[in-house]
């Protein structure tokens, strides 16, 4: 449903390491992760990244649909069965996300996992997939069937087959808490980017915001502005590698899960706002509105904003966004 790349958010770090600036890269939850922390000593830097580690593990083990051991995997096997009781944690993350889904109408959905592969976009398609099997594939997807039960703590899908995945969601929530522990521990400053999910909050060293780059979606070499970002999360979204053509559109890999038809429109959008996990789930649903109903949407939004590279290659802001242009 949605492709990340960190290419499209760049992080300005020229200082030294005699600034105690650490940072290590690692695969997590099947993706890339930088995480980087402001310490006395290295010593104290790395203890501090392994507790993000090590937090960020503990999140993929209790929201990953590929674990057959996990708490989502249990929700999956018993749809259409009976309600699975589940932690507090899980819970409450299903719930904020049925709560996007109303926002956004619906454009983002944690049962888009329940969708049939009916588009590919390793260049095998030569037609497009006909109307009848394209309405079939999203059959089982509609977060209105996600039954949460607050007294007993439990998540039903009331479909059989029915399935959920935190694809959307999950990384930017893992960024989110990495941070949080951080924090609580007394790091001052620091970032978590997950493939494009990322969150700071403080500062570098010599007390100049951290910043980012909106990237050239077309150029990866080129930068169309950059931004300084404080304690607060940028998500990117985009896909402009994984695509098909058919009839003169281009439609990318990042599906909208209430028709089962591609997006078309937008090369990338990045969200700016207070969590990682929200901008995750916007920046796919902006992707899936399109331009013109996306950005409405998010001048709509408080403490949110984003910026959109559409088709043609061109940047469009919602109305706060101070852009700040390479000579």
């Amino acid at each position: 449903m949605k492709g990340l790349f960190s290419i499209l958010v760049i992080l300005i770090t020229s200082i030294s390491a005699s600034q105690n600036v650490y940072n290590r890269t690692l695969k997590l939850m099947g993706s890339r992760f930088d995480i980087t922390v402001v310490a006395e000593n290295e010593s104290e830097g790395n203890e501090y990244i392994d507790l993000a580690v090590n937090e960020i593990a503990r999140i993929e083990k209790l929201i990953s649909s590929w674990d057959a051991n996990s708490q989502t995997s249990e929700i999956n096997r018993n749809s259409g069965i009976k309600p699975v009781v589940v932690d507090d944690e899980l819970f409450q993350l299903i719930k904020r996300s049925l709560k996007i889904s109303k926002l956004t109408n619906g454009a983002f959905d944690i049962s888009y996992a329940s969708m049939d592969k009916v588009w590919h976009f390793d260049g095998s398609m030569t037609e497009m997939p006909s109307e009848e099997i394209i309405k079939n594939s999203v059959s089982k997807v509609g977060y209105q069937n996600i039954i949460l039960n607050e007294e007993n703590h439990t998540v039903f899908l009331k479909l059989e087959g029915m399935k959920i995945g935190f694809g959307a969601i999950g990384k930017g929530y893992a960024a989110d808490k990495a941070k949080a522990l951080l924090q609580s521990k007394g790091v001052t400053s620091g970032i978590v980017n997950a493939s494009g999910d990322l969150n700071t909050w403080g500062t570098q060293p010599d007390g100049k915001n951290w910043m980012v780059a909106i990237v050239n979606p077309l150029n990866k070499s080129k930068v169309f502005s950059w931004l300084p970002v404080s304690n607060s999360a940028v998500v990117t979204s985009g896909n402009y590698e994984k695509y098909v053509t058919f009839n003169g559109v281009l439609y990318t890999h990042i599906i909208d899960p209430r028709t089962g038809y591609p997006s078309t429109g937008i090369l990338s959008t990045t969200v700016f706002t207070a969590t990682a996990e929200l901008a995750d789930a916007l920046a796919t649903s902006i992707f899936v509105m399109g331009l013109e109903t996306g950005l409405d949407f998010v001048n709509q939004l408080k403490g949110v904003e984003c910026v959109i590279v559409d088709k043609d290659n061109k940047l469009h802001t919602s109305k706060n966004i101070n852009l700040k242009p390479i000579d």
